[in-house]
């Protein structure tokens, strides 16, 4: 009778407990006083176990059976002890029901229902994260936990293993680095496919000095719901001052720049209010833990962040040190970190347009002000001397103010130059600043951005920098001119004479006081003072000697840098169209050639830039030096060598293969197999320029090989940007450039990796002929691959993730904008091609690849000739694979006959060993087929 009055009570309260609106607490004290008075409470363990077990046969997340979950957790629970009563307790008196509990799930969890592995995990899950913070549970069952949660989180089902992950959360330790929970942990968030999955560690893992990387990592995550639990848990979990400068930087640049919005908001809301606040809302001290003289434009986006945010004006000024009544920061209270909040912070207020006018009002001062404020400013930066280049402090100081010195050159832009007088007097010190030959050359660029937008005519702007180059390659000095002797004794002549006139009056000026002659003696004195200033000026003459102003010409690498900076810079402001001007045409031949020709890898680099974007500007330019920079891209030095590739490629992108004389429609058909002639074949007119198409093209191909990475990547990103604009179009590069981006040796270069993987997907939704020329590359590229040798770095691709690339790529449905008039698709003639390569050799080891291709096809289902032609090769490819296996088979009965013994097993062979094994073993065969035909 007791045992039924216990398993009705037992019924009924997880028939209550399945209901929606009951307090199932009230429900678990209730049994738990049941529970008490009894004195077999093996028989209650068996009854309520066996009322758990139908909940536990539910995969599905039913709310009745998550209720069932709920008090059973609560009913458990409540038989915790309060953390002041366990100082009291006896080892006896504890949780009997609880240590039940866990022996039954822990008996189950391997269960072979993926179910029941769920209900278990969360159970246990549920169970660990309800206990007390200091509760305690036995070792012995703490490692049957721990151990059965490791093979969990391996389940095959993600919910099993998010179960498992949370389960698992208390059971880490961070302080030992040798913890299984935190090895477990690191290896899901790095392989587990599953996002969820990786939300779930995420969520709980503790973050130390050996998971932080791996949560960082996080941040890059493909999904984008993990990299928002991402920086929500460094947001929340981890100090500021625990990072590095560059992790700093990194998430903030990452983070703000994400495509996902929801990562930008909480990066934004959430991330940088918390390092905020553990700054103290210090907004300078946040830029001073992000390093802003190196990482300014990530800085600036963090302040546009935090202005974004901020509820009014006020607000806005108060963090970004204070100005005086000129509008200006006092010069001796300049640092980098208020400087660049202040430049900031204008900045964003202009934009705003007339809503921010009267704000900016308080924040600009009037542009002559400011004009001589920068002027004095940049007038105290130091001279770096060989001497001080081995001071760090020296240099330090330097730097520091270069950079300051920048950014306010920078907050040129947020002046009002509408007022004549403020605009004279800011193109007058930008001016004299450019003319000074101690400026430093990281002011130069900027110094000459700004000029020459205060000026708007382009002439102007050429005249102003030409005058400007022209003073300080050939500065006026003062040189002494040769002495002549007949002057100088004609100077001594007259010298003598004006002494022995000064005696004379002297003589006569005491006869005349003598005679008392006192008006005569007057006109004598004055007389006197006349004669001896004359000759005080004759001797200063001759003591000085005769200076001359000329003109010297300067060739040192310092001033020829500052000379072709300013030029590079002014060709990149001025107006595309307008072509070269008779003033560019004299700094080219004077000032960009010669400089090609130094010495110094720098001056040569920079003349090549500005040869390059002078060349922009003029065809016939271009059209002129183009060999020039052919030359200089194979022969220099490799810094030197990727400007000329860059000015190549900006030159095709522009221009074309039109600017060699050649139709560009001849050159995108016949660039396709350019790669494969020597371009030695040129005959004359048209054949000519094709063969400098050649030539380019095959430069461009060997450069993709070349060790410099650099010069790859540059390569590599310009002929994708020449297909995708149209000016090439090659199955042969398509080719190369997938290869290159599955070749291990290009793991490391992330630049490389990021563009074509983003070119890739935007080519292929380009057109339809886009997806023809992929298309056209589809079985070179595999071929390639198939026939790689086994030391080629290309032998590790797996190939069947190329061509499922490869066959993605070609949809017709990833088209951005259809063709609707043209009806087939890409697909249809690829199935084609294998098909024909299918049947090329139908015992070929990459046969099962073409057919799993086949398989993937989405394939038009209207009437057209390429599907009756695709259904015969089908039926052809039927036929010829029925032949073989019947051939397989009479040749196993052929070598029973003959006693012939089967091949010894080998090492696994390369792919194109495979291809010669197959086709020797077929001549073999045929030879045994030939033997049993004529009764041997």
């Amino acid at each position: 009778t007791m045992t039924a009055d216990i398993e009705s009570e037992i019924k009924e309260a997880f028939q209550r407990a399945q209901k929606a609106h009951v307090n199932r607490a009230k429900i678990a004290a209730i049994l738990k006083q049941r529970y008490n008075k009894l004195e077999d409470k093996p028989q209650f363990h068996k009854e309520f176990i066996h009322y758990l077990k139908y909940g536990m046969i539910v995969y599905k997340r039913e709310p009745a059976v998550e209720h069932v979950i709920d008090f059973v957790c609560k009913f458990a629970m409540s038989f915790e002890v309060p953390e002041k009563d366990q100082d009291c307790m006896d080892e006896e008196d504890e949780n009997p029901f609880l240590t039940f509990l866990f022996s039954f799930l822990l008996e189950s969890h391997n269960a072979s229902s993926h179910a029941v592995r769920f209900r278990v995990c969360q159970l246990i899950n549920k169970l660990l994260g309800n206990l007390g913070e200091n509760a305690q549970i036995d070792d012995d069952l703490f490692d049957q936990i721990h151990e059965a949660m490791l093979v969990r989180v391996t389940d095959k089902f993600p919910n099993i293993r998010i179960q498992a992950a949370l389960a698992m959360a208390r059971l880490q330790e961070p302080q030992n680095p040798q913890c299984l929970t935190i090895k477990a942990y690191l290896l899901i968030l790095e392989n587990d496919s599953n996002p969820e999955v990786r939300r779930a560690v995420l969520s709980c893992i503790a973050p130390s000095a050996l998971t932080l990387p791996k949560i960082l990592r996080r941040t890059r995550d493909v999904k984008e719901k993990v990299r928002k639990l991402a920086y929500q848990v460094l947001a929340e979990k981890v100090h500021i001052c625990a990072l590095t400068i560059a992790q700093r930087v990194s998430l903030l640049q990452e983070g703000l720049n994400d495509s996902a919005e929801s990562v930008r908001d909480i990066v934004q809301k959430n991330l940088l209010p918390a390092w905020l606040r553990m700054l103290d809302d210090k907004v300078l001290e946040l830029l001073h833990r992000l390093d802003v003289e190196n990482c300014s434009q990530t800085a600036v986006d963090v302040l546009h962040a935090l202005f974004s945010m901020a509820t009014s004006p006020e607000q806005l000024q108060q963090d970004g040190g204070r100005l005086d009544n000129r509008r200006l920061i006092p010069e001796d209270s300049l640092t980098c970190e208020n400087v660049l909040y202040w430049r900031a912070l204008c900045e964003f207020v202009k934009k705003k347009g007339d809503q921010g006018e009267e704000i900016l009002d308080h924040l600009v001062p009037e542009a002559a002000i400011f004009a001589e404020y920068l002027y004095g400013y940049l007038k105290s930066i130091p001279i770096l001397t060989d001497e001080n280049m081995a001071d760090d402090a020296q240099l330090e100081l330097v730097m520091t103010k270069e950079f300051i010195g920048q950014q306010l050159i920078l907050m040129v832009a947020c002046l009002d130059t509408a007022e004549e007088g403020g605009r004279k007097r800011v193109f007058a010190v930008l001016q004299e600043m450019l003319g000074l030959p101690n400026t430093p050359n990281s002011l130069i660029p900027l110094l000459v951005e700004k000029l020459v937008s205060v000026l708007k005519d382009d002439d102007k702007r050429t005249q102003v920098i030409a005058e400007i180059i022209s003073d300080l390659r050939e500065p006026i000095v003062q040189i002494s001119e040769p002495t002549n002797e007949s002057e100088n004794r004609r100077k001594q002549v007259q010298l003598a004479e004006m002494k022995v006139n000064i005696l004379e009056a002297k003589q006569t000026l005491e006869d005349c006081i003598s005679a008392q002659d006192f008006s005569r003696a007057a006109e004598l004195k004055d007389r006197i003072t006349g004669l001896e200033n004359m000759r005080n000026q004759l001797i200063q003459e001759a003591a000085q000697p005769d200076l001359k102003e000329v003109r010297v010409e300067k060739n040192d690498p310092e001033t020829m840098l500052k000379c072709l900076t300013m030029c590079a810079e002014l060709m990149k402001q001025m107006n595309i169209r307008k072509g070269i001007s008779p003033t560019i045409n004299g700094l080219i031949e004077s000032l960009i050639l010669p400089s090609i020709a130094s010495p110094i890898p720098a001056v040569r680099n920079m003349a090549v830039l500005c040869l390059g974007t002078c060349a922009l500007h003029s065809k016939d330019l271009a059209n002129r030096h183009l060999v020039l920079l052919l030359q200089i891209s194979q022969l220099d030095e490799p810094k030197v060598r990727i400007t000329a590739v860059k000015a190549l490629i900006d030159q095709l992108l522009f221009n074309g293969f039109d600017i060699m004389g050649q139709n560009p429609t001849k050159e995108i058909g016949n660039s396709s197999d350019s790669l494969e002639d020597d371009g030695s074949a040129a005959k004359e007119g048209e054949e000519d320029s094709q063969s400098t198409v050649q030539s380019i093209l095959v430069m461009f191909s060997e450069f993709l090989d070349s060790e410099i990475t650099e010069l790859r990547t540059e390569v590599a990103e310009g002929l994708a940007k020449l297909m995708y604009c149209g000016r090439i179009t090659s199955a042969k590069l398509m080719s190369r450039l997938v290869l290159l981006w599955y070749n291990p040796v290009t793991e490391d270069d992330i630049r490389l990796r990021h563009c074509l993987g983003v070119f890739l997907q935007l080519y292929a939704r380009g057109s339809r002929a886009n997806q023809e020329c992929i298309e056209e590359s589809f079985l070179p590229t595999l071929h390639m691959l198939f026939n790689a040798p086994a030391t080629s770095p290309l032998a590790e691709v797996d190939v069947s993730n190329v061509a499922e690339l490869l066959v993605d790529l070609t949809r017709s449905s990833t088209l951005s904008k259809p063709d609707k008039d043209i009806g087939l698709s890409v697909h249809d003639s690829l199935a084609v091609r294998l098909c024909n390569e299918i049947l090329r050799d139908p015992l070929a080891p990459e046969v099962r690849l073409y057919t799993k291709c086949l398989s993937c096809l989405e394939l038009s289902t209207e009437d057209c000739p390429t599907n009756k032609d695709l259904y015969e090769l089908l039926q052809e490819i039927l036929e010829v694979v029925a032949m073989n296996i019947c051939l397989i088979y009479l040749i196993s009965s052929i070598r029973v006959r003959l006693n012939i013994p089967e091949p010894t097993p080998v090492q696994r062979p390369s792919r194109r060993a495979k291809v010669a094994a197959m086709n020797k073993t077929k001549q073999d065969l045929s030879a045994l087929l030939t033997r049993e035909a004529n009764g041997s």
